[in-house]
Formats: structure tokens, sequence, C-alpha cells
């Protein structure tokens, strides 16, 4: 699992959207929003957790992040 965020600092106008819309519904104890993205990728042929989050960063660094503007952080779910 990637989990894929918008670095601090970066403007996140959907989160900025949430929070307002979460506001304005009664939730006054949200504060800052981000809205990222997660994706579940299923490997095959790999037996152990460290091979699989070395693909997946490299997966992440190479295409389901940009570096530039986003975060990334990788887990192995059994």
């Amino acid at each position: 699992r990637v989990h894929v965020t918008p670095r601090k600092g970066v403007l996140d106008p959907q989160g900025q959207a949430v929070a307002g819309g979460l506001q304005s519904l009664g939730f006054t104890a949200a504060g800052e929003v981000r809205v990222g993205k997660v994706v579940d990728i299923e490997l095959h042929g790999i037996a152990d957790t460290s091979s699989a989050l070395a693909i997946g960063r490299d997966m992440a660094e190479k295409l389901l992040a940009n570096d530039i503007v986003e975060d990334f952080d990788v887990e192995v779910l059994s």
C-alpha cells in the first residue's frame, strides 16, 4: 500500500474545500485537511517484506508520486 499526500506548504485546494465543508457541518475541531491517495498493489512472487517495501518505494518514486509536490509512505499488508 502506497500513501501519497501533498507536501506541507504545497497548496491543497481539495483539502481546503474538505476543511471548509467540515467546518460548515459543525465539525469545529477539524483543522488543516490534506487530501491524498492510497494505491493498493498486489505483488506476485515476492516472499519477504523488505523486498516488497523496496519495490513499493521504487514504484512510488518512478510513477505514483510527484516528488516535487508530494510525499509518500509504503507499507506491506499481509
